[in-house]
């Protein structure tokens, strides 16, 4: 197995491309500790589905955005499992409407779930894993993060930090055997694409080269390459998964 008693840490897992990310880690051996804001059927839920593939699991429900309550929760899982080798910053939201319209309120939220989070797990993992001289940071970005995106300049900016802060972090921990890498997914099939209706599907789908957006599982394979010895190489980088969108 690539990920055997490996410890993972995903933010935002309960659901989405998080949830399939900690389902294919776990598939290969790896224990996963995973967050989200609150406890509920549906964290249960997701924590049962990878209880059953036979590794330790513990939910943190807890605000990834909160620097302080980030720090807890990983003082916490190396606490609960001994030590941590991964960590997968997924968590996120949007509030999209066009910057002329868009609130201070609406662009802060952003900035803080998707960006300050990656910060606050990354600075919180890092002590342990430059202990350990090993480890594996992975920042989700988005496709947006590189192109932009009319209606989306909150989403956007966080996200290509995302990509500067990964760059970054690969330069200061490279010595200590930290790998930090980001995955820019394109147009996936989640809950939240799949209501967008037939026709915005259709439309979205015509601009990708491979004409079909992407499933989360295939966003996972690409987290688990980063994750296993696989890439022990690879650091600083960002993989599209985008079907040539881009």
């Amino acid at each position: 197995m690539l990920l055997s008693n490996k410890v993972a840490l995903i933010t935002g897992a309960a659901r989405g491309i998080g949830k399939q990310i900690a389902l294919c880690f776990a598939k290969e051996g790896c224990h996963i500790a995973f967050t989200d804001l609150v406890a509920n059927e549906q964290s249960k839920a997701t924590e049962d589905e990878l209880k059953a593939l036979g590794v330790q699991v513990h939910f943190y429900a807890g605000n990834a955005a909160d620097f302080d309550s980030a720090h807890k929760v990983v003082e916490q899982v190396i606490a609960d499992f001994g030590h941590l080798d991964i960590l997968v910053n997924n968590a996120g939201i949007t509030r999209d409407t066009l910057l002329m319209r868009m609130t201070e309120e609406q662009w802060d939220q952003v900035i803080q779930v998707n960006l300050k989070s990656a910060f606050n797990f990354t600075h919180a993992v890092t002590p342990a894993m430059m202990r350990q001289r090993s480890g594996s940071i992975i920042s989700l970005s988005s496709v947006v993060g590189i192109n932009g995106n009319a209606g989306q300049a909150n989403y956007a900016a966080s996200k290509a930090g995302i990509i500067a802060l990964t760059k970054s972090v690969a330069k200061e921990l490279g010595g200590r055997g930290v790998r930090a890498n980001a995955i820019a997914p394109g147009f996936i099939l989640t809950d939240m694409t799949k209501a967008l209706g037939e026709e915005t599907l259709k439309q979205f789908v015509s601009m990708i080269p491979m004409r079909r957006g992407g499933e989360p599982e295939e966003v996972a394979k690409v987290a688990l390459f980063l994750a296993s010895d696989l890439s022990s190489y690879v650091s600083g980088q960002v993989i599209q998964v985008n079907g040539a969108m881009v």
